[in-house]
């Protein structure tokens, strides 16, 4: 296992950059692009690819419906450069679904062997699957989960083998309750489907990747995790890029269900390069004693708006999300939460940490919601930031709707600087500036990233460090 974290690590060591990771953008040939005008054909060609069910050709036309109609949201900032028209909305690789990275074209398989997917999967997962644009292209899932009854598939194969488990949760969990969620639910294509029966625990976690390959594309992955009654399982979704000519633009969904006493954890680690205008839509339901946690690390992007959210359905239901956001020169990135009290006994914990540099702003836009009835519901939010220069900023934008006297819900907020105190006591320490710099930056976070399976935790530090390693030059 340390070899292959090594390895990992000495490729991030390697880049100058994040984005520097994978490169410019390769060519890569595709057997289908769909792009230009939203359009009621391009719809149903895409479900015509697919090979669907009806119920699914209909639910996608009820999506442009409400696209069509639904105004952009105006709390959005920096959408506007995003040009539907000219994005290709599907884009197929000229390859099939491979189950051994040798199948895979050598240009795509190039991208993953860098990231150290490969020795990932060896060492820590029981289930991969890599999305490249708009399609599934490695999937690999072990026996012994199918010894367990548990279900892992590519979406689309998910849709038409097990249409009744999918219908109970397809965009039910998160309806199409705004434009881009609308839009998501019109052209969705790829992501995965993953069922967990009653009482089976999966200790290790299962991982899905997105890659997005090339400018001016739209990737709408569709996931679904469902932890049945008692179940548990850990999913890892994983986001990064190349370097890109123009922008792309990522409007994916994630839908999570914890069954009563289930135990849903989901963890993202977006590593997008600074081309991607990163829009997500993410919530999860927690049925009676059930416990959902969200880890969401949103570190690359130009611009990200992320809000994982949960709903607090079951009496004793629990939740915690924990969120790191990283606007390091002229980015815009807001990573929030949102959770619903909808019945007694809830609780919910909220921890975020932000870092600004070099003239990026993050926000924390979240919400918490307790329902007349939901007895001695308790919530906690704990904001905090970090902002490196005179030129970034912070902002945090709690919003609290309490209809219950019992509740208690509470809400911390700090805002920092690096003061002159400790960056003189780690020089005297032997450290440069900009490694004093990094350092001051990962104890800021290490709260969060120590919850992280181990390697990831290693990735996921090796990044921030990469990503602020130089502020001693240019802040």
């Amino acid at each position: 296992m340390e070899q292959g974290i090594a390895e990992v690590g000495k490729v991030v060591a390697e880049a100058e950059h994040v984005s520097e990771l994978l490169g410019v953008a390769k060519p890569v040939p595709y057997a289908v692009e769909l792009k230009g005008r939203i359009t009621r054909d391009m719809v149903e060609e895409i479900s015509r690819l697919k090979g669907e069910p009806d119920w699914m050709r209909r639910l996608r036309l009820r999506m442009l419906e409400l696209f069509e109609k639904l105004p952009t949201p105006r709390w959005v900032r920096g959408i506007g450069e995003v040009d539907l028209e000219a994005l290709a909305h599907y884009a197929k690789p000229q390859t099939e679904t491979a189950k051994s990275w040798d199948e895979l074209p050598k240009e795509i398989r190039e991208y993953y062997e860098k990231l150290g997917l490969p020795e990932m999967e060896a060492k820590a997962l029981l289930g991969l699957a890599t999305q490249f644009d708009s399609e599934i292209v490695y999937f690999n899932f072990k026996k012994k989960l199918q010894e367990k009854g548990v279900i892992m598939l590519p979406m689309e194969e998910a849709v038409k083998k097990y249409p009744d488990l999918v219908k109970q949760y397809f965009m039910r969990v998160f309806p199409a309750e705004h434009k881009f969620a609308a839009l998501h639910g019109a052209l969705w294509s790829g992501g995965t489907f993953i069922y967990v029966p009653p009482g089976v625990r999966i200790e290790q976690p299962l991982e899905t990747f997105f890659l997005i390959g090339g400018s001016q594309e739209s990737q709408m992955e569709h996931s679904i995790v469902v932890a049945d009654r008692g179940a548990y399982v850990h999913w890892i979704e994983a986001c990064s890029a190349p370097r890109l000519l123009k922008y792309s633009f990522h409007n994916g969904m994630v839908e999570g269900y914890a069954h009563e006493g289930a135990d849903l954890k989901i963890t993202t680690v977006q590593n997008w390069s600074r081309d991607i205008v990163n829009f997500n839509n993410k919530r999860a339901v927690a049925e009676a004693k059930a416990h959902v946690q969200w880890v969401e690390g949103s570190i690359g992007s130009k611009t990200t708006y992320t809000f994982p959210s949960t709903i607090l359905k079951g009496e004793g239901a629990s939740t915690e999300i924990y969120g790191i956001t990283a606007a390091n020169g002229g980015l815009w990135k807001e990573n929030g939460a949102k959770v619903w009290h909808l019945a007694p006994d809830t609780k919910s914990r909220v921890v975020n940490k932000s870092i600004s540099a070099r003239g990026g702003t993050s926000v924390y836009r979240g919400m918490v919601y307790v329902a007349k009835g939901a007895k001695y519901a308790r919530s906690h939010v704990q904001c905090d930031a970090l902002v490196l220069d005179g030129g970034s900023a912070n902002i945090t934008i709690p919003h609290d709707q309490v209809f219950e006297d019992t509740a208690v819900v509470t809400h911390e907020a700090t805002a920092s600087r690096i003061s002159e105190e400790k960056l003189m006591y780690l020089r005297s320490r032997g450290f440069t500036e900009d490694e004093a710099k990094a350092s001051i930056v990962l104890g800021f976070v290490s709260d969060i990233v120590k919850d992280l399976p181990f390697e990831y935790a290693v990735v996921l530090q090796r990044v921030l460090e990469l990503e602020f390693s130089k502020l001693g030059r240019v802040g």
